[in-house]
Order: C-alpha cells, then sequence, then structure tokens
C-alpha cells in the first residue's frame, strides 16, 4: 500500500517552477529517502505534503484520501514532521518544552516519557533546552514529531549541522522506527552516504523534477561499472555531497 502518492504535483514561484509534476510513491512501512542537491525542490515538496505551501497544481494522497481542505486535519492528525531547525523555549526544559505541545495538540502527557526514551533524553529532561547541544536540540525535534506515535514521520535534512556522532546516532533512531512503531518515515537529505545507509527506496529529484524512484538496491544496479556517487551526478548533474 502507498501512504503516500503525488499526481504531477506542481508549484510555481514568482514564474519560477520549482517543483515540475513530481510523481511519487511511498510503500507503508518503509523509509523512503527524498535525495538531491540543494535547491532541488525537497523541501518544497515536503511543505506541500503537509499543508505549509499551497500546490500551484497536481494532487497529493495520503493515507488513500485525497489532501485537501476537508481531509487535511484527519491527515495531519496522524502525521509526524520536523522541517527545518526545531524552535524551543531556551529557558524551559525538554520535558516543559513538549507539554506545551501535548497541551496544544490533546495528547496525553504519559507520551513525553515515551518519546523522550525513544530520542534517549530520559535522563536529561529536566535540564534547559538552551543547555542543550545541536544534536540534543535535534533528538528533542524528533521527540516532538513522535509525540502523537504518527503513522507518518516527514523529517527533511535531520543531519544537518551534526558532528559524525550525531549522525550515526540520528540514523539509528530512525531506523528503527518502522519495525518498532509501525511507521512510515520520508527524509530528505543532500547527503548521498546517509540516505544510502538509511533508506529502502528513494526518490531522486533534480531542478524539480524526479531523476528516479525505486529500491535503493536498484539504483545500485543501474550501471554496476560506477559508484552510487557517480551515478547520483550523472542523474542530478551536480557533484555529490560528502
Amino acid at each position: 500500500m502507498d501512504i503516500v502518492k503525488t499526481k504531477e504535483l506542481t508549484k510555481v514561484y514568482k514564474g519560477s517552477v520549482c517543483v515540475d509534476n513530481v510523481n511519487m510513491k511511498v510503500k507503508e512501512k518503509s523509509i523512503y529517502g527524498f535525495l538531491g542537491p540543494n535547491g532541488a525542490g525537497k523541501s518544497t515538496t515536503l511543505k506541500m505534503l503537509l499543508g505549509l505551501v499551497h500546490p500551484t497544481g497536481g494532487e497529493i494522497h495520503i493515507f488513500g484520501k485525497e489532501f485537501n481542505r476537508k481531509n487535511r486535519g484527519e491527515i495531519l492528525k496522524r502525521t509526524g514532521s520536523l522541517i527545518e531547525s526545531p524552535s524551543y523555549y531556551g529557558h524551559l526544559t525538554a520535558y516543559e518544552n513538549l507539554r506545551i505541545y501535548t497541551t496544544i495538540l490533546g495528547l496525553p502527557e504519559k507520551n513525553i516519557d515515551k518519546v523522550l526514551s525513544i530520542v534517549r533524553l530520559d535522563r536529561q529532561k529536566g535540564k534547559r533546552v538552551s543547555a542543550y547541544s545541536l544534536g540534543m536540540k535535534q533528538r528533542l525535534g524528533l521527540a516532538s514529531a513522535l509525540l502523537s506515535f504518527p503513522e507518518l514521520l516527514i523529517l527533511d535534512e535531520p543531519v544537518n549541522g551534526l558532528d559524525p556522532a550525531g549522525i550515526q546516532e540520528m540514523r539509528e533512531l530512525i531506523s528503527s522506527l518502522p519495525q518498532k512503531y509501525d511507521m512510515t518515515v520520508m527524509v530528505s537529505s543532500h547527503i548521498l552516504s546517509e540516505i544510502d545507509r538509511l533508506a529502502d527506496e528513494v526518490g531522486i529529484i533534480a531542478n524539480g523534477r524526479i531523476m528516479y524512484q525505486g529500491p535503493l538496491d536498484a539504483l545500485h544496479k543501474t550501471d554496476s561499472s560506477k559508484s552510487l556517487e557517480e551515478i547520483f551526478i550523472d542523474l542530478t548533474g551536480k557533484e555529490k555531497s560528502l
């Protein structure tokens, strides 16, 4: 079953086509890596899936329902997201910040300890967020996205700015979610090596257009004489991110 499906999804900003007739399919309980150079249209596409940006054209279907004004609220209740850098009240603790979210969203407070344990912040839940490292703040952002234990989790560049240890920790957290919590995860990145280690299926976007979509192992086999980095460069016309 496809949890997310788009048909000719398009976004035009001031006469410039940012997302160009994107047809995307994301399978249930998979990790879908959305890969492309900076400025390729990844973030704009994800924001349209969350209703943060209105499409110029095309259709979005999530959980088998068309994403529109009528169904938007129902779909978003089943969706978690981490888009751009999370913002928090630095003078409050991690627990206090998440309690604000549960109050606004009408979620049980018991979920706070559960998600803090998942992202391995349970021992720092009483610490002010202003004293958190960047990696801890990113994990707290993931915790806020998990508060409702969503069926679909959308993460936009979740490892940006992290050191190698932080990247590995975030990768391990994300990779555990489908099996442990029956989640479908969409994760965008411009870092090829991370998606290669994390995803089941990938979509590669360049200049707003999908250049490849399918199983990651099939991408490796498109040209056995080339490395994945070389295949990526061929598809996008860009040098890979390291």
